[in-house]
């Protein structure tokens, strides 16, 4: 999963509103690869809310593979029936995921 972080390229693009809706829609009927594929188009999110946490002291690689941990539950817990946008959510979860191991790591 990390390896278009290792290699270099680029994070693969995120999912259009329409395609998002329908995986979203496979997975409530138990599709497993339609959850894979809302975790790898959202990657780039992982890595743009990691990017704020980056500091000297913090790795950005470790960053975004704890805040990746938060875009899984995220996305495992995600609700359409809220009415959020996944990407809030899940943004929110990844937030929570980097917060809560930082806070752990400075005890």
């Amino acid at each position: 999963m990390f390896g278009y972080i290792q290699s270099g390229n680029l994070f693969p693009e995120p999912l259009s509103s329409e395609e998002e809706k329908h995986y979203l829609e496979q997975m409530a009927k138990g599709d497993e690869e339609a959850r894979n594929v809302l975790i790898e188009r959202n990657l780039r999110l992982v890595a743009h809310v990691a990017k704020k946490y980056s500091t000297a002291k913090t790795d950005q690689d470790d960053l975004i593979s704890i805040g990746t941990i938060g875009l899984i539950k995220g996305i495992k817990s995600f609700k359409v029936e809220k009415g959020a946008k996944l990407s809030t959510y899940v943004s929110r979860c990844i937030d929570n995921v980097i917060l809560t191991s930082r806070i752990q790591v400075k005890k």
